[in-house]
């Protein structure tokens, strides 16, 4: 994903005692023993509306979002 270069990205592999890195549904792979990985804003740690009645449409920042969905779709293309 960093060489797409479409926003900034970093790599990180956590440890499930850091706080949150289980609360997606990635866990029910690693679980089953499968490879997962997570694309991740970093929720809670980055958005005081995360999970909030203020978690709102009006909160999002939308071209972000859309950029990671790109960035991620022109990375997957290129694995085979």
């Amino acid at each position: 994903m960093k060489k797409q270069n479409l926003i900034k990205t970093n790599s990180f592999k956590g440890s499930h005692l850091v706080r949150g890195v289980d609360f997606s549904d990635h866990l029910n792979y690693w679980n089953f023993s499968y490879s997962a990985v997570m694309i991740t804003n970093t929720s809670f740690y980055r958005n005081k509306n995360y999970h909030t009645k203020d978690d709102t449409i009006e909160t999002l920042d939308l071209n972000k979002m859309s950029a990671v969905i790109e960035q991620l779709y022109l990375t997957i293309k290129q694995i085979k």
